[in-house]
Formats: structure tokens, sequence, C-alpha cells
């Protein structure tokens, strides 16, 4: 498998897409491709409009995308795509779209062949076992929490240390300490933003230059610094 699993798509200050556009330059290759742009996150975003933003930065790096909601058989366009490319927004809306659709097959079908996948955000939640451990708001039931499964960890993307001062509601960590509790055998990755993984077959690496925060129930969670090697996560 090929994935590039990134935190955010906007850094605080930043145009959209801007600071992972050379990674995914990168990851997709020096030859122009043309990738399946699957934009169901987005909820009060038009699809066209989100499809326009997404392929002129795409655009700006010799790459472009078109959108799997042209489409009237998606399945058939998942099978015939050349890179998979899942937007942020709403996870739950995200999933809810693609168990619609009956994608999930599909999907993990064509990326564990080979096809490269890039989400970043509520697409990075989505390559997970589940996607409980996005940070959205449940504004639509998913038809059940199951995702793809590409990896065999959980990510937490926009990974913040502490909560904003004057709230006095629980950290991020606290939420994570409670699904630990419930889910005792799966590592949960807190990916703060500004940092992606990368996965080349059983190769895992991250970029960025901020840690990975990482969680497992019955250990003190760990700093690991973008230039350990991460496999051991695909394994675990």
């Amino acid at each position: 498998m090929r994935l590039l699993l990134i935190s955010n798509s906007t850094n605080a200050g930043e145009a959209y897409l801007d600071y992972p556009k050379f990674n995914i330059r990168d990851f997709l290759g020096k030859e122009p491709v043309k990738c399946l742009f699957i934009p169901y996150a987005g909820v009060t975003v038009n699809w066209d409009d989100y499809e326009a933003k997404v392929k002129a930065r795409f655009n700006e790096v010799g790459h472009d995308i078109y959108s799997i909601h042209h489409f009237d058989n998606p399945i058939k366009a998942i099978e015939e795509a050349e890179a998979i490319v899942v937007g942020g927004g709403s996870t739950w809306n995200l999933l809810y779209q693609v168990h619609l659709n009956k994608l999930t097959e599909a999907i993990v079908k064509k990326v564990k062949n080979g096809t490269p996948y890039i989400g970043w955000s509520a697409g990075s939640n989505l390559a997970c076992p589940t996607i409980k451990t996005t940070n959205d708001m449940p504004i639509i039931d998913p038809m059940g929490f199951d995702a793809l499964n590409l990896v065999p960890f959980q990510i937490n993307p926009h990974y913040l240390d502490k909560n904003p001062d004057g709230h006095g509601g629980e950290t991020r960590e606290d939420r994570i300490n409670e699904f630990m509790v419930l889910n005792q055998d799966i590592y949960i990755a807190g990916l703060r933003e500004g940092t992606m993984f990368v996965v080349e077959g059983e190769k895992m690496s991250m970029i960025g230059k901020r840690n990975l925060r990482l969680f497992r129930y019955g250990q003190e969670p760990k700093e690991i610094s973008s230039d350990q090697d991460f496999s051991f996560l695909l394994r675990d």
C-alpha cells in the first residue's frame, strides 16, 4: 500500500493545502496523476466548490483531480482511479456517504493493490479501523463506525496538548483516555497539525517538525520525533 495521511489541510495563517502541497507532489511522483477526489466530508461547502478548491492546489504542483460526485456509478469510479484523495470536513458524513454508496470494499481492494491514497483530517480518520477517534460532532448516523482499516491503529488528527485558555472542558488527552478504557488493544496516534504519515508497503515514516504523541492502554503516552521509524504501528 501507498498512503499519505495528513493531520490537517491548513496551518494557521496559510492558504488552503499550502503546507503539504509539495509532499503531495512528491508522493504522487513526477508524472502527472489525475486523482479521484472524494468530497463527502464537505457539509457546509458545495462539492463542486470543494472540488475546484482542491483542484487548484493539485494543479499547482503538476497533478489533477476530478470528483466522485459527478459519477452515476461511484464504485466504477473507484475501480478506475489512478489515485484516491479524500478531503477533510465531517468524518461522520464522510463515512455515511461511503457506506451509503457501498464503497468500502472497492476502496480497500483498490488501495491494497497499490493505488495511492491521500487523506487529510477526516480523510486520514477514514483510513483507520474505525472513526471513533475523530474530533467531529456526530451530525449523522454513519451506519456503523467501521472505516477502511487500511492501517491497524487509530489517528487523532489536529491533536492538541491542552484546551484553550478559559475552557473548563476535557482535554484531547482526556477524551483519548476514555477511548482507551473501552478499546484497550489498539494504538492511538495523536497527529499534531503540520505532520503526516507516509506508508510505503510495510514501512511507515512521519513528516513534520512536531512530535507524535502515541497512546496505548496501560502505558504512559510517548513523544516520538519524526526521525524515528514508525513501521511498528503497521504490525500492532
